[in-house]
């Protein structure tokens, strides 16, 4: 999200002054949506070449909202195609990963409108001669010492007086082979956003502790993805792939 949207977004919020925030959607479950039984995953295996040609998708739950992105789909899971927390840094950072040969990111175009499995991913990543991808999920909760709620709920405007509200979001995230399904490593990072009571009376306020809390979490599984690839590449020299 560019400044001068976020500039935006914070004066119609200042402006509408509505009495509730909606707190975003889910994540969905990384394991849930490429779950297969226990005979068909040991059989699965690596089939990407490298260097690899790496898709990026970010996914949620079905449904998912929230005030700066909105997922793509129906079914199982949404796909996100806009960014928000994510930075070009942080695909810089990803493109020059050792054994990456390019990145990109799914379109919409390609992705259909129903989304049950990771195959629709998969088929939609080989449109782009992909050959893994990595996909990520964001799982946000708000909480006090003693409530804690959940996605897609609408909190009152000072809710929290004379208590400690936290937001704490975490970024799960998994390396799929295009071809096979082959899941090749996981990697996970959170954080939380911690602030007094009384600034969390507007909902400027709330999203803007979201937000921090959801790009640390990126940040933080940025770490271990790249640990993750990094381990990926090396078992992969060791197959001869």
């Amino acid at each position: 999200m560019t400044r001068l949207s976020a500039f935006l977004l914070f004066v119609a919020m200042q402006l509408a002054g509505c009495a509730s925030y909606q707190t975003p959607g889910g994540a969905v479950s990384i394991p849930a949506i490429t779950a297969v039984d226990v005979g068909e995953a040991l059989a699965r295996q690596p089939a990407a070449s490298f260097p690899a040609h790496l898709i990026v998708a970010r996914v949620q739950a079905a449904g998912y909202s929230s005030y700066t992105n909105h997922g793509y789909g129906q079914g199982n899971y949404t796909v996100l195609t806009t960014r928000d927390i994510e930075t070009d840094e942080d695909f810089r950072r990803l493109d020059a990963m050792p054994g990456v040969a390019s990145l990109g990111p799914l379109s919409r175009v390609l992705i259909p409108r129903e989304l049950n499995s990771i195959l629709d991913l998969q088929k939609a990543a080989a449109q782009l001669r992909g050959d893994v991808i990595l996909l990520y999920t964001l799982d946000t909760s708000f909480r006090t010492d003693t409530v804690r709620i959940g996605p897609l709920q609408a909190v009152s405007l000072g809710f929290f007086p004379n208590k400690k509200p936290h937001v704490t979001a975490t970024c799960a995230a998994a390396f799929v082979d295009v071809r096979t399904g082959y899941v090749y490593g996981v990697a996970e990072g959170t954080a939380t956003e911690e602030q007094r009571a009384n600034v969390w009376n507007t909902q400027a306020a709330i999203e803007g502790a979201r937000a921090k809390a959801e790009r640390a979490a990126f940040a933080a599984v940025m770490i271990e993805v790249e640990k993750v690839w990094s381990g990926i590449l090396a078992e992969s020299r060791t197959a001869g792939l």
